[in-house]
């Protein structure tokens, strides 16, 4: 689907973890500059694509497309609960198959996790917005690959399947968070 530009979006501590050791995304890493960039990203957005235990939590959340990784469903279905988000289960139907049950041949995916999400799509990405907060310390947390490790950063991971360092943007002054356009060159 060259039609569709894939981004990948992640805020991260300083050794790459997503969440804490309870799975948890802790208030440690929340930083009102990377929420307003995070949340007009996804504004310009036409499908946001998660896992089930991910989410957006955002006033406009509600209005927008997604699709939902879930083994709940054979392949493909309609959340009761949301109309606008589509079930997907990954060993049932193709990401194609996904996108266009939610009725989405073109235009921007926004993938916002959690690890295995974002490592479905490490060949597809246009553009992996990366955040860090080099302060925050979680040991024992998720990382935002499974590939990370304390020897294996985030950055290797995302240079390992041909995406290249871009523009970095300061999102918090005060508590030095960044956020890195890794690209795929073509």
């Amino acid at each position: 689907m060259a039609a569709l530009r894939i981004e990948g979006y992640v805020i991260v501590s300083a050794e790459g973890m997503l969440a804490d050791a309870r799975n948890v995304m802790p208030d440690a890493l929340k930083f009102e500059g990377d929420a307003k960039f995070f949340s007009a990203a996804l504004d310009r957005a036409n499908l946001i694509v998660h896992g089930r235990n991910s989410y957006e939590d955002q006033p406009n959340s509600p209005k927008r497309k997604r699709i939902v990784l879930t083994r709940g469903v054979k392949a493909l279905a309609t959340d009761p609960a949301n109309p606008k988000a589509t079930l997907w289960n990954p060993a049932g139907a193709s990401f194609e198959g996904a996108c266009a049950a939610a009725g989405i041949e073109s235009g921007t995916v926004a993938i916002i996790g959690g690890p295995g999400v974002f490592a479905m799509f490490l060949d597809r990405y246009d553009t992996f917005y990366l955040s860090q907060a080099p302060h925050v310390r979680l040991p024992g947390g998720e990382p935002c690959f499974p590939e990370v490790t304390a020897e294996c950063s985030p950055q290797r991971v995302l240079a390992d399947h041909g995406l290249q360092p871009g523009t970095t943007t300061m999102l918090d002054p005060a508590f030095d968070v960044v956020v890195t356009a890794w690209e795929r060159r073509r």
